[in-house]
């Protein structure tokens, strides 16, 4: 049976194994880590060990020396931060390592913007243009991240905004609205979806949420980040 402290996800050819480690006992995790490579041996299946890294998140003061992790006789390689399914995770919780890689990739779009722009392409395709290449880079799991972004990650996102409407000649929606509207939309599915692993955190405050009103704009984006974190 399989330890409830440790998760397996996958998605295509990745497979990540998520572990909760408590009072220092790492069995757990590193049975799971055995356990998937003997699979992996007995199913034909070969683990790219290149490409296989560990991260750990601990923000206790004393920090305890661990042994590293082995992999078919490799020893794993330690990462400060991780590339999950797009999203730059970073070993502190924070998020400027994704933003500053967000950013570089849309600002190199916002040529390819420009030079349509010099063909004199109608300002109503140079939107769609912008809306599916550039901010759909910029908007990548913005529910998980943007409620957590600081002042100064979130005006580096903004100068691209800005940037791509000096171009298109016309203004274009906020990140921060689309955050809004993105994660009002997730909370909606959540609730009306009993087997999604956050659906019980909706449960107490269903009713608040549904008749959610707000006078101030910080009281409206302190409930936003305790959804975002949800």
């Amino acid at each position: 049976m399989k330890d409830p402290s440790v998760k397996l996800l996958k998605f295509a050819d990745d497979t990540t194994v998520i572990c909760l480690i408590q009072d220092d006992d790492e069995s757990a995790y590193r049975r799971e880590v055995k356990q998937l490579a003997v699979w992996c041996s007995q199913n034909n299946l070969e683990l790219n060990t290149l490409k296989t890294v560990e991260m750990i998140v601990d923000f206790r003061r004393n920090t305890p020396t661990l042994t590293p992790l082995t992999n078919l006789n490799s020893t794993v390689a330690a990462v400060e931060s991780y590339r999950f399914l797009g999203t730059t995770i970073s070993q502190d919780l924070k998020w400027e390592t994704h933003i500053d890689s967000i950013v570089k990739k849309a600002q190199q779009r916002l040529y390819f913007l420009h030079q349509l722009r010099k063909f004199n392409l109608p300002q109503a395709l140079l939107i769609q243009f912008y809306s599916a290449v550039i901010e759909s880079v910029l908007c990548t799991s913005v529910t998980v991240w943007f409620g957590s972004a600081t002042k100064s990650d979130i005006r580096k996102l903004q100068r691209t905004v800005r940037t791509a409407e000096r171009i298109i000649g016309c203004p274009l929606p906020p990140l921060q609205e689309l955050y809004t509207s993105r994660l009002r939309k997730k909370a909606g599915k959540i609730t009306l979806d009993p087997t999604h692993p956050a659906y019980y955190l909706f449960d107490c405050c269903l009713l608040a949420f549904k008749a959610l009103s707000t006078r101030t704009v910080r009281h409206r984006n302190s409930f936003s980040l305790r959804l975002s974190i949800s």
